[in-house]
């Protein structure tokens, strides 16, 4: 999916939202090495979004690595994001942006990519979900939020696990599409789609993995395990 402006690119977007299960956020040249053998694994095991998130590097390593990202993504149709930067997304035909709360306003963020383009917003408590709902309602549009983190993480240094009940209550109130973060891995996915999550959003247990394919893969089967699978793009 190319980052085109029209409403028909928008609809496909938020379809491939809308089935989409699991979520890998990977920065621009994981430890040190092209990102793209990793990708393709990932892609390959069942991973059907992906966001470059990259808080280190500059401008230009960012441009080139969405090159790829954006290439793969095309390949296998599935979205590709962007972290933090709504004009850097435009720039490298992204399909969407994902913001934190310090980071640009959701209605900022919304003008600067139009409607029909991904947004999603990470939250962290029962009152950032119900502001993005409040948000969303009023008219900047919010397509996804991400819940926690669950675990404490290193990709969130400083931020307090939030435990299963922050997605517990997430699967009873929230209607916009959320995907649950934070630690998740083969060991504890099935616990957590338990707590109510339909969406997972990972990080390192795919990353650094010896086998990124076979993680992704064993990820996937946590849905089939509860009953709510959804093949990539189906």
């Amino acid at each position: 999916m190319s980052f085109e402006p029209n409403e028909g690119a928008g609809n496909l977007r938020r379809e491939r939202l809308r089935t989409a299960r699991l979520y890998f956020v990977c920065d621009a040249a994981p430890g040190g090495n092209d990102p793209e053998p990793l990708l393709r694994a990932a892609l390959d095991g069942g991973v059907d979004i992906v966001q470059l998130r990259e808080k280190e590097a500059g401008t230009r390593v960012i441009e080139r690595a969405a090159d790829t990202f954006r290439r793969l993504c095309d390949t296998y149709g599935v979205p590709f994001i962007l972290n933090d930067d709504p004009e850097l997304a435009l720039a490298v035909r992204a399909d969407g942006v994902h913001i934190g709360q310090d980071d640009i306003s959701v209605a900022d963020a919304r003008e600067i990519i139009g409607p029909n383009h991904l947004l999603g917003l990470s939250t962290h408590t029962e009152e950032q979900i119900a502001d993005a709902h409040r948000t969303d309602r009023e008219g900047a549009r919010i397509d996804h939020i991400s819940v926690g983190p669950i675990n404490a993480t290193p990709t969130k240094p400083g931020r307090p696990a939030v435990g299963l009940e922050l997605i517990r209550h997430a699967a009873a109130t929230a209607t916009l599409p959320f995907f649950a973060i934070g630690g998740i891995d083969p060991d504890n996915v099935v616990e957590v789609l338990q707590a109510g999550a339909r969406r997972i959003c990972v990080v390192r247990a795919i990353r650094d993995a010896a086998d990124p394919a076979a993680v992704a893969a064993s990820l996937r089967r946590g849905f089939a395990a509860v009953g709510e699978e959804v093949l990539p793009g189906g």
